[in-house]
């Protein structure tokens, strides 16, 4: 006898940024619920799906999301009810026909996602199993490299610099705990300095330090010598990676890209040629969004230039989306694609975006948003997948820790054997 959905319940809750989303609850007629809360970013791509929002000045400032709620209670809520839990690629099917559209804006990216979500903790609790194991079987086993923002910038700290996250890998770990402790001390190291530069210890939108630097070149210093700080060889043991989000700082009618800290104005060749500089010399092994996200030649120079040396990961590039995946590894096209679930809007979507990106050979970077909840959906679609990789944001505040801890968790099930340290991960990290 089948578990079916008996109701669905739809909630607008804050995430950590004090701004409204959606969270589901999903019940069976076993009495099981399943609950999801949805993320939001703050730096979002053009290709995104749409997070459906009410857009009223005079309701949060038109951030609420009532419009989302009403559209899970009176589209998607009577065509689940009675359908079969355990068919949750059936469910998200459902649900993309009711949208009809690519990127769901008849009825919300975050109300099609809240509802895959809450379906997908049901089905797990329904049969007992954690959701790592429900969503990838017995084949889940892999856990994943961390990757920590130390310092937060761009739109994520008010514009306090133009490089949006500076981020470590602790690729010199043996396990998945002693990885997360080696981050803790880079990210204590960088406090330490910054109190002894006199700069000012606040955290932006995922916890990182604010980057009250001169240049943006300064927070790769700072961040090198954190890493040393804390006893650590740079790039054998602990390596930086950057999200640079390009696509903040481009003016797409100059074709320029444009530093606002420094006043420096780039074409792609010149910009290119500043993130090889960069690279050759710190300890740097990954570059997220390196270009605009319709900046395809640039984006491909920058393949020519660093492709073979370092991971390339595109986000505002490719958005979780199959068809844009596609494009990047048919013109040989970075290396590596960022995977966000609230990107394409159902779990299903988000797993096939996987599947195919390790399929291309490419590495899959599952991530989360700067607005994030307590949701630990992403810790487990890291390890269902055997992504390799999870980034979540800083070591601090507690939606980030949520996370982290999970796996942590989950590591004493699995056995710290399955955590693939960064020198065996990636071949250029030897």
């Amino acid at each position: 006898m089948s578990t079916t959905i008996k109701n669905i319940i739809a909630r607008q809750v804050y995430d950590s940024r004090a701004t409204p989303t959606v969270e589901v609850d999903v019940v069976l007629s076993t009495g099981v619920v399943g609950r999801g809360t949805v993320p939001s970013g703050a730096s979002k791509g053009q290709f995104e799906a749409l997070e459906l929002r009410d857009g009223d000045p005079a309701l949060l400032g038109g951030k609420s999301v009532y419009k989302a709620i009403r559209n899970i209670e009176s589209i998607i809520q009577p065509a689940l009810i009675g359908k079969d839990i355990a068919d949750l690629r059936g469910i998200d099917q459902i649900l993309l026909e009711l949208d009809g559209t690519e990127n769901k804006i008849n009825i919300g990216a975050n109300a099609l996602l809240g509802v895959s979500m809450a379906c997908a903790w049901a089905g797990a609790v329904n049969e007992g199993v954690p959701l790592y194991r429900y969503l990838g079987g017995t084949r889940a086993c892999q856990l994943p490299i961390p990757m920590i923002q130390i310092f937060g910038g761009g739109v994520h700290a008010n514009g306090a610099c133009d490089i949006q996250d500076y981020l470590v890998m602790p690729v010199g770990a043996s396990s998945f705990t002693q990885a997360i402790e080696m981050v803790v001390n880079v990210y204590n190291a960088a406090k330490a300095l910054f109190c002894e530069l006199g700069k000012p210890i606040s955290v932006a939108d995922e916890g990182g330090f604010w980057p009250s630097f001169k240049s943006n070149e300064e927070g790769l210093s700072l961040l090198t010598e954190s890493i040393a700080r804390a006893g650590y060889t740079p790039g054998a043991e602990v390596a930086i990676a950057l999200d640079v989000a390009a696509s903040e700082f481009y003016n797409k009618e100059t074709k320029k890209y444009h530093f606002e800290l420094e006043d420096r104005e780039f074409d792609s060749a010149e910009f290119c040629e500043y993130l090889v500089d960069m690279v050759e010399k710190y300890p740097i092994i990954s570059i997220e969004d390196g270009m605009d996200e319709n900046d395809w030649a640039g984006s491909r120079l920058l393949t020519e230039k660093l492709g073979a040396k370092i991971q390339l990961i595109g986000d505002d590039l490719f958005t979780t989306n199959i068809n844009r995946i596609r494009q990047g590894v048919d013109e040989g096209i970075f290396n590596s694609v960022l995977i966000k679930m609230n990107q394409i809007g159902t779990i299903s979507e988000t797993l096939d975006a996987i599947d195919f990106t390790q399929k291309s050979g490419y590495w899959p970077v599952v991530s989360a948003r700067s607005g994030e909840t307590e949701d630990m959906t992403i810790a487990h679609l890291a390890i269902a997948t055997n992504a390799g990789q999870l980034k979540v944001g800083s070591v601090a505040r507690s939606e980030r820790n949520a996370k982290w801890n999970e796996v942590i968790r989950i590591e004493e099930v699995l056995g710290a054997d399955k955590y693939t340290s960064g020198n065996l991960y990636f071949p250029f990290c030897k």
